[in-house]
């Protein structure tokens, strides 16, 4: 069975110092990530279109941050984009912090997005480029856990902490994610500075007539239909974490800050808990069939939300909204493992930047769209619609899913050959302290600059 021990054998050094200091860097995040939408509205006194707005501006930044930051990670590595994205990260919360008009909240919410857009697909092509084959698939998974694990304590923190009849709380909380981000800059700038995460282009005559460009991968439809999917995944479940959710549960629900701070952190702790059995049980397995279960798990999760409009206040919403943080965190353990791994088995190396900023501008418009339909539903009293909502966009995940498990390479869809099978069932009763690097898969299948699947096999 995979262990933490094995895994950690198997992991290069550069892999072990981003691991080391995750659950670090993201406590700062979680004591202000349930919170945005009520510090913006209740705190600053927004209106909550306005503020619904201004979360989106997050994502929308990103978006079109993200295509310009993908084709730069190509071309000058990893660690060059997340530096830039980072400076901005730590800026635009402390600016944050005391921001008290929507103008001051709009450049401090754009330098956030800045790095959102920026740091997503050059950190996951920087995964890439450290870890191969099997071990990539356990690395975002472990990856997520322990970001789970930093986001989950600062959330408790933070509901602990935060009161919205003293706004210096909030101050305090954002000022704690500003010096939670110098963490990655001390990283990059010390242990890693020699980690550029660049791969060199291959001559043309092994790369495909075609140039590496967005549209040349975009010719793939596994790339479309995955694009699509993440999109859909994004708009009903992250992209409702900073503003739908918790607006429901305040608004309609009636719901305490204190409760939403403990279901996030219910969300966090299952994520912590289950992932690592998680990733046994899918490993593999038909990724898309994977996504299929995610979906089945995220509908009985709103559909646990929606309890709160029927007795609003009460213990039932504040249990509703707790099974929620549940169903939805385990869920994510089968999500994310899955698409970017998806993602970086289907992309080549030289093209690893653009192939997870396509994935991260999906991410970035799902969590553009969803802010601002659910501030607008909200604002009308349109609590129920929302849960509807959400509900039809589980079920299209499951029609996408379907669809996209017939354009993908079984590699890429987790089904790893037989041989390659047998070696993995072999490797799971040993340790892995032989092996101070990653191993790959008998075959990898990638995406070539013309945008059609190839498979290449690498040594053992």
């Amino acid at each position: 069975m995979i262990s933490l021990n094995s895994f950690w054998a198997a992991l290069p050094r550069e892999g072990r110092w981003l691991l080391s200091t995750v659950a670090i860097s993201t406590l700062g995040r979680g004591l202000v990530l349930p919170f945005t939408l009520i510090y913006l509205h209740e705190v600053r006194g927004f209106d909550l279109g306005v503020a619904g707005g201004l979360m989106a501006l997050i994502a929308a930044v990103a978006f079109v941050v993200t295509g310009p930051s993908g084709a730069l990670t190509d071309r000058y590595g990893a660690r060059v984009v997340m530096l830039g994205g980072q400076v901005c990260m730590v800026a635009g919360t402390a600016l944050l912090a005391f921001a008290t008009t929507p103008s001051a909240a709009a450049v401090a919410l754009t330098l956030i997005g800045v790095n959102f857009g920026a740091a997503w697909p050059a950190f996951n092509s920087l995964i890439a480029s450290v870890v191969e084959g099997e071990v990539r698939q356990q690395y975002f998974g472990v990856n997520f856990a322990l970001t789970n694990l930093g986001l989950g304590v600062g959330g408790v923190v933070g509901g602990l902490f935060a009161d919205v009849t003293r706004p210096e709380t909030f101050t305090a909380i954002y000022l704690a994610d500003a010096v939670a981000g110098l963490l990655p800059l001390a990283l990059f700038l010390g242990p890693l500075r020699h980690l550029h995460g660049r791969a060199p282009r291959p001559p043309r005559g092994l790369a495909g007539p075609a140039a590496p460009s967005y549209r040349a991968i975009l010719r793939s439809p596994a790339v479309r239909w995955l694009t699509l999917l993440t999109f859909v995944a994004t708009f009903i479940g992250y992209g409702q974490f900073e503003a739908g959710l918790p607006g429901y549960a305040r608004q309609t629900a009636e719901l305490s800050t204190g409760v939403i701070g403990a279901a996030f952190a219910v969300n966090t702790f299952v994520i912590v808990g289950l992932q690592f059995g998680v990733m046994r049980r899918i490993r593999g397995r038909r990724r898309t069939r994977v996504l299929v279960g995610m979906a089945g798990l995220w509908a009985i999760a709103w559909l646990l939300v929606g309890l709160g409009g029927i007795a609003p206040g009460g213990l039932v919403a504040a249990i509703g909204l707790l099974g929620f943080g549940l169903m939805f965190g385990i869920g994510e353990t089968l999500l994310q493992p899955t698409v970017p791994a998806i993602t970086n088995d289907l992309a080549e190396d030289h093209l690893r930047g653009r192939a997870n900023a396509i994935n991260a501008g999906a991410v970035q418009a799902g969590t553009v769209a969803g802010p601002v339909v659910a501030g607008l539903l909200l604002q009308h009293g349109q609590g129920t619609l929302l849960i509807v909502l959400m509900l039809a966009g589980c079920a299209a995940i499951v029609v996408l899913a379907r669809v996209l498990e017939q354009h993908l390479p079984d590699a890429a869809n987790g089904r790893l050959p037989a041989p390659a099978q047998a070696a993995a069932r072999a490797n799971q009763s040993v340790r892995c302290d032989q092996s101070p690097g990653p191993r790959r898969t008998p075959e990898h299948t990638t995406m070539t600059t013309s945008g059609e699947p190839s498979t290449a096999s690498h040594p053992g």
